[in-house]
C-alpha cells in the first residue's frame, strides 16, 4: 500500500488550499522541512521500489531533492537531480523542456550524461505529481540516456489532474503516499 498515514495527517492538518488547485505544503514538505517525516517518506519509498531491481533515484530541483535524498540515505544508491537550469560547468547535458503549472512558464531542464546513462534502472521521485509535465522532462532525460524507468513516486498526487492517468495509462509505476481528491472550495478531501 502505497499511503503514508502520518503524512495523510500532516497534510489535513497544516496543508493550506489557495485558489486555482494549489495545495500549500511548505511549512512541511517544500520550504521549511521536517526531517523526521521527510526520512519516513524516504524509508516508506525504499520500502515501495525495493522489488524493483532499481540503481539510482532522479528528481528535479528544487522540491523534490530532500524526499529524494531521504530516499537515498535509506537505501543507499545515489540520487541525481535535474537542473533547471544548465550550468556553464556541465558537459555531456541532456536536455528536455519542462511547462510549469504554478508558474505558468516552459523552462529548460538538464542533466549531465556523466550521471545518467544506459547501465541506470531509475526511481523518479517528486514533491507533487499534478499533470506530469515535470515527470515527462523527467522521462526523456532517461530515455535519451538510454536508461530504464523501474517506478515513479510522489509525496502527494492531485488525482483531479491528469499526469497520474497519463502516467500509469502509458505503462508507468505510479507509486503516491498522499492522493487529493479535490480542492474544492478549498477543502482539502484525500482518497
Amino acid at each position: 500500500m502505497a499511503e503514508l498515514t502520518i503524512l495523510k495527517e500532516r497534510v489535513l492538518r497544516d496543508g493550506k488550499c489557495l485558489a486555482g488547485g494549489i495545495l500549500k505544503v511548505d511549512s512541511f514538505i517544500n520550504h521549511q522541512l521536517d526531517p523526521i517525516l521527510m526520512m519516513e517518506i524516504g524509508k516508506h519509498f525504499a520500502r515501495l521500489f525495493a522489488d524493483t531491481g532499481f540503481n539510482k533515484i532522479l528528481t528535479i530541483e528544487a522540491s523534490g531533492i530532500a524526499p529524494a535524498i531521504a530516499m537515498g540515505i535509506a537505501t543507499g544508491f545515489p540520487v541525481v537531480f535535474v537542473k533547471k537550469k544548465k550550468p556553464s560547468t556541465m558537459s555531456g547535458a541532456l536536455v528536455s523542456t519542462v511547462h510549469s503549472f504554478t508558474k505558468g512558464i516552459d523552462y529548460t531542464v538538464s542533466v549531465s550524461s556523466e550521471f545518467l546513462g544506459k547501465d541506470d534502472r531509475v526511481v523518479i521521485i517528486d514533491d507533487f505529481l499534478a499533470n506530469g509535465n515535470a515527470s515527462r522532462g523527467m522521462i526523456d532525460l532517461v530515455e535519451q540516456a538510454g536508461g530504464s524507468i523501474a517506478g515513479m513516486g510522489f509525496v502527494i498526487e492531485k488525482t483531479f489532474q491528469e499526469g497520474g492517468k497519463w502516467l500509469r495509462d502509458n505503462g508507468y509505476r505510479v507509486e503516491s503516499l498522499v492522493r487529493v481528491a479535490s480542492l474544492d472550495n478549498c477543502e482539502i478531501k484525500l482518497l
